[in-house]
């Protein structure tokens, strides 16, 4: 019976791999499969070494990062001496997942890596990492495939998981009935990230925009996306202070909204490139302490941050990191989004050039397909 390990850091990752374990025991039912994930493989039957909700979490915090480095070396020792996997499979969370490649490598563990770092993105020297550790790499955008093969890396294009992954557009009529919103009114929707990390620095930013959108503009309803790693009280805490917004909170909703809105103000990350599929007009913001920032301004290797505009090679969607993320230039873009039809339709009409470029399907069993052929 050939075994699999997965790790995952995060929700959308989990959500991924569930997808290709689903395809994979298809093929191979007989496939034993255990991971470090969350409620999606542990939907699919996957035994979870552990839940990662600890894992999900950014910024210089001792505590995540002794918690990474305890982890990474129990987990390593389980895969040496009990588990002993044909193949791991990472996906995603390159900080945890290519630190531990170093260990199971010297081990002689066979490592794919779907859902690569992006590397393109900052730090490329972490290329030789892969070169060394990972035995495979799948890659999700067309462009990654060039750059992994210039290297002498074994690599393959399986295509972007979200393709097969996200729904049809949500009726808006029905939609807004459901949850009472008022059809005469443009809904603008907050996605205020899906880490502690991320809400804390975002969620309040993202809350006084609105708040100057609805003193210009009183044909605006808001509704605020909360993700399923995110606490109640800790949403609750920061909301009970703007009443006057009536902001509905959605949970498991994420797709709807996406679908549905008028405008968004997302957190910089994956949604921009979902939003992008649906052709919904945004724009994405990120602030965090000044030293990360500074930090990173030093290892990025590209200008810009949001996938739609990297994938477009142009700018696209209004980027507000650091110091441009401020409540009234937020305000501003989301007016000009509502107001201006022109620059509205232009953004639309590009948005929907980013589908056509990731045009392929079927990243999940294209993947399942290579890991069952290959452990």
């Amino acid at each position: 019976m050939k075994k699999l390990f997965i790790i995952t850091g995060e929700y959308s990752a989990d959500r991924h791999a569930a997808n290709v374990v689903k395809e994979l025991k298809k093929i191979n039912p007989e496939i034993q499969i255990e991971a470090v994930g969350g409620e999606n493989l542990a939907k699919e039957g996957v035994h979870l070494y552990c839940d990662h909700s600890k894992m999900s979490a950014m910024g210089f915090n001792f505590k995540i990062i002794l918690t990474h480095i305890k982890l990474g070396k129990q987990l390593a020792k389980y895969l040496k001496d009990e588990y002993k996997p044909d193949m791991v499979l990472m996906i995603d969370y390159g900080g945890f997942n290519l630190n531990l490649s170093k260990v199971l490598s010297k081990y002689g563990i066979k490592i794919y890596y779907y859902i690569p770092p992006q590397i393109w993105a900052s730090r490329k020297w972490r290329i030789k990492t892969v070169k060394k550790n990972i035995t495979k790499v799948l890659t999700i955008f067309p462009f990654e495939k060039e750059m992994y093969e210039k290297e002498g890396i074994d690599v393959e294009f399986v295509g972007h998981p979200l393709l097969s992954e996200i729904p049809e557009k949500t009726d808006k009529a029905g939609f807004y009935k459901e949850f009472g919103f008022d059809e005469n009114k443009k809904l603008v929707s907050i996605f205020p990230g899906s880490r502690v990390f991320e809400i804390n620095n975002l969620l309040k930013l993202f809350l006084d925009s609105a708040r100057i959108i609805k003193a210009k503009n009183q044909n605006v309803q808001f509704a605020l996306c909360q993700a399923p790693t995110i606490k109640d009280e800790l949403i609750n805490k920061v909301v009970e202070n703007y009443k006057d917004l009536n902001i509905k909170i959605l949970k498991h909703k994420n797709y709807e909204l996406l679908s549905v809105s008028d405008a968004l103000i997302l957190a910089s990350g994956t949604v921009a490139l979902e939003a992008a599929l649906y052709a919904t007009p945004m724009i994405i913001s990120y602030r965090g302490p000044w030293f990360l920032y500074f930090i990173y301004r030093l290892v990025r290797c590209i200008k810009r941050v949001c996938l739609p505009n990297i994938i477009l090679n142009k700018d696209i969607v209004p980027e507000r990191l650091q110091m441009s993320a401020k409540s009234d230039i937020i305000a501003s873009d989301i007016i000009k989004i509502l107001s201006d039809k022109n620059y509205r339709d232009n953004m639309i009409n590009s948005l929907n050039n980013v589908k056509q470029m990731l045009q392929t399907s079927g990243s999940a069993i294209t993947t399942a397909k290579i890991i069952s052929d290959n452990i």
